[in-house]
């Protein structure tokens, strides 16, 4: 033991960096796999812990008035139902914002779907005026207990008493209206209203909607929700940054095993004199195996610790979503449990690889086998004879050669380091992506920047007439949202009208052509997929009572909803309503026109009649991604560094023996030390052609199918700027020349006796 002890200590002399490069590498996939677990548990357990605990609805219908909601209570696989409560659509200001909310009148505390108190109290019936907001609305109205809303164009005010976790779908400006429960005598216009069913078996979810509808008749539903669609929205983002994180953390713990087993199998190679002393002076073969496994083991566990102290002591600490998730995630039951089975498992998969290479050195007999006198497949090929022919530079000729000569050393060489780069294309990739959003928002099917809505007392002529006297509107669009049932009465999708056939919307298509004609319209992915359709199908839905059929003729990259958008013009929405008048405007801006200034301009050009919100981007809640994107570079880049220097020390080592042979045709240190330079940058310029002719595509694939599996839909990737992957195969090829140059040269220039014991 105490011989094994020295042996790794004069191993790891010889070799710190690389162990460093180990345990940092080793530290960075594990932090990365923890994040990838604290993310998922965010996503998931904050929302279903609020839906248990509230005993929330699994589905939401609002209807008209007059449907006698009642009856669903009775239906089969209904447990217990929340409301019907009577709903008005009012708009609400506080500090200067305004947001659109739905006003439910609620007598008591429900029992099902219960609003779960954050701040403040619940409805008293001595104030009349008070309400209780939903989280998401009073953090975007920024309004706490206490403070007092109006609702423009009127002379009322509301009194925040509480504020309440739901797990209802949450506030969106411009296209979900915020939740604000009052008592029923707050609600003096009521419009419609809304009943929730919660059911004993979830997965019955469909049926117990199928049934709802056919009970009160289809023209009397207005929207359907399920708990499915308000869980993957409260989801969000924090899914995507955990499977991206998941994604690259195993791929870069794989890349890292290859890389040990590696840097593993090339120094048993250079010492395999130094293996049979030990095999000649007592050492088992299990022995020789335990000192290369403890020794790497080691490394990995003092990575895995390092990084799981750090996750536990420091990562709630980190600024924005990622410093929330782990925050959250070490209060759920399961973090102690993972916090040690993940980088148990790293360790295990990392001992895995360095087993089966430290299995070889306990083959090595104790005594040593005489090496040939030169390599299988020395022998020059015809383009190296051919080149040295036409006085190409020999360090060059034999570098190339001896990159490419030992068939499978070299591809081994070659795809272990090929695997970090065409990570490292596919997470550019990724980031470029997310680029694209912001850039281009109009390429990713966000053609306008800004949509108007007025309260009613300007008319659609004079609403229009304001938003296209502000010289930064480059266009206008009038629409119309409604809510629409699927065939099968299982949900609803918005069916959307925006644009004339005279100035038609920009759709962004992915698929098809644009909606020109006659009951013409496009749809997202999400659309098409709920209702098994493909572009060219006629497709019939059902607004109110009157059946609306569509013909689609495209796909187009649809942000909103989850994909679950049909788009046709507004003609054609009114060829079946034609007292149908536009709910909305979305404008799209002159180029360098800033959107922000724009609004301000146009809220008070609009008198208070306006309500202006920015069009959502859904590449701002993926913000985290990019610093995410970037330490994950940065922990492929150490992977890749150790490979470089395997590759490197195990070119040295084979050199050892062609340097006499050098020396006596008469070349000089320098062009010796070439050879290898040369011979490493060839490898690595393979490496860095095959990791981005993989990579490429593969991002392409992997990016568009989550694209697909969002809804959004294929055709959102896009792939780094050849400038961006040049860069970084001249980084790559460049570093691997200047890590390859100083052990070169000092081989070139070893003494004649060290040369030929070498040899020996």
């Amino acid at each position: 033991m105490r011989a094994a002890l020295r042996w790794a200590q004069s191993d790891l002399r010889n070799h710190r960096g690389e162990a460093l490069f180990l345990v940092l590498a080793t530290a960075g996939i594990v932090a990365s796999l923890l994040l990838a677990t604290a993310l998922f548990g965010y996503a998931t357990n904050p929302w279903q812990r609020t839906f248990a605990e509230a005993r929330g609805a699994h589905v939401w219908l609002h209807t008209a008035l007059s449907a006698d909601a009642g009856k669903l209570a009775g239906l089969d696989g209904v447990g217990s139902v929340a409301g019907p409560y009577r709903t008005e659509s009012a708009t609400v200001a506080a500090r200067g914002t305004r947001a659109s909310v739905e006003l439910r009148g609620t007598p008591r505390l429900p029992a099902v779907s219960r609003p779960l108190l954050t701040a403040g109290h619940w409805l008293n019936p001595a104030a009349p005026d008070g309400v209780v907001l939903e989280s998401s609305l009073a953090r975007a109205l920024l309004a706490e207990p206490g403070d007092t809303l109006t609702l423009p164009g009127t002379a009322r005010t509301l009194t925040v008493e509480g504020i309440a976790d739901s797990a209802e779908p949450r506030y969106r400006p411009g296209e979900q209206p915020g939740l604000v429960w009052a008592l029923p005598g707050a609600v003096r216009a009521p419009a419609g209203q809304v009943i929730g069913l919660r059911l004993g078996d979830p997965a019955d979810t469909d049926y117990a909607v199928q049934r709802a509808v056919t009970v009160l008749g289809a023209g009397a539903v207005g929207e359907v929700s399920t708990w499915q669609q308000a869980r993957a929205e409260a989801q969000g983002g924090n899914r995507l940054l955990g499977q991206v994180l998941g994604l690259f953390g195993l791929g870069a713990l794989i890349a890292a095993g290859f890389a040990v087993h590696g840097a593993i199998s090339t120094r048993i190679r250079g010492h395999l004199r130094d293996l049979s002393v030990l095999k000649a002076i007592g050492f088992t073969p299990g022995q020789v195996v335990r000192v290369f496994l403890l020794q790497h083991l080691a490394y990995a566990v003092l990575g895995a610790v390092a990084a799981a102290a750090l996750t536990e002591g420091l990562g709630s600490r980190v600024p924005g979503r990622l410093g929330d998730a782990v925050g959250v995630w070490q209060g759920l039951p399961g973090h102690t449990l993972a916090l040690g089975v993940v980088p148990a498992a790293a360790v295990l998969f990392i001992g895995l690889t360095t087993g089966l290479a430290a299995w070889r050195a306990g083959r090595v007999p104790p005594v040593p086998v005489p090496r040939p006198a030169a390599p299988a497949g020395g022998r020059l090929t015809g383009p190296a004879r051919r080149a040295l022919g036409l006085r190409l530079p020999a360090a060059l000729v034999l570098g190339c050669h001896k990159a490419f000569s030992g068939r499978g050393r070299s591809l081994a060489a070659v795809a272990r380091l090929t695997l970090p780069l065409l990570l490292i294309v596919v997470a550019l990739s990724a980031w470029t992506t997310i680029d694209r959003f912001h850039s281009s928002p109009e390429r990713v099917g966000l053609p306008t920047a800004l949509t108007v809505r007025s309260d009613g007392v300007l008319d659609a002529a004079a609403v229009r007439a304001v938003l296209t006297r502000d010289s930064g509107v480059a266009a206008v669009y009038p629409g119309v949202e409604v809510a629409a049932l699927v065939p099968g009465q299982t949900g609803t999708i918005a069916l959307r009208g925006v644009g004339t056939r005279a100035e038609p919307y920009p759709y962004t298509l992915a698929e098809g052509r644009p909606a020109r004609g006659p009951d013409e319209a496009v749809a997202g992915q999400g659309l098409l997929d709920v209702l098994h359709a493909r572009v060219g199908d006629w497709v019939r839905m059902t607004v109110g009572d009157r059946p609306q059929i569509l013909h689609i003729v495209g796909r187009d990259i649809e942000p909103r909803n989850a994909g679950r958008v049909v788009t046709t013009s507004l003609d054609t929405l009114r060829e079946n309503d034609p007292g149908l008048s536009p709910a909305f405007h979305e404008l799209r801006l002159r180029p360098g026109a800033d959107p922000r200034q724009v609004a301000t301009a146009l809220a008070a050009a609009g008198a208070g009649h306006l309500e202006v919100h920015p069009v959502t981007n859904p590449a701002d809640g993926l913000s985290p991604l990019r610093g995410v994107v970037a330490g994950l570079i940065a922990v492929l880049a150490l992977i890749g560094l150790v490979e470089l220097l395997t590759a490197i020390g195990g070119s040295v080592r084979e050199s050892e023996r062609d340097v006499l042979a050098l020396r006596a045709i008469g070349m000089s240190p320098r062009q010796i030390a070439a050879i290898t330079v040369t011979a490493t940058s060839c490898t690595t310029l393979a490496a860095v052609v095959a990791g981005t002719a993989l990579g490429l595509p593969l991002a392409r694939r992997l990016i568009d199918a989550q694209g697909g599996s969002s809804g959004i839909g294929a055709g959102i990737a896009r792939s780094p700027s050849p400038g961006l992957l040049l860069l970084l195969g001249s980084a790559a090829v460049l570093g691997a020349a200047a890590l390859a140059t100083l052990p070169a040269a000092r081989a070139a220039r070893r003494r004649l006796a060290d040369t030929l014991s070498a040899v020996a």
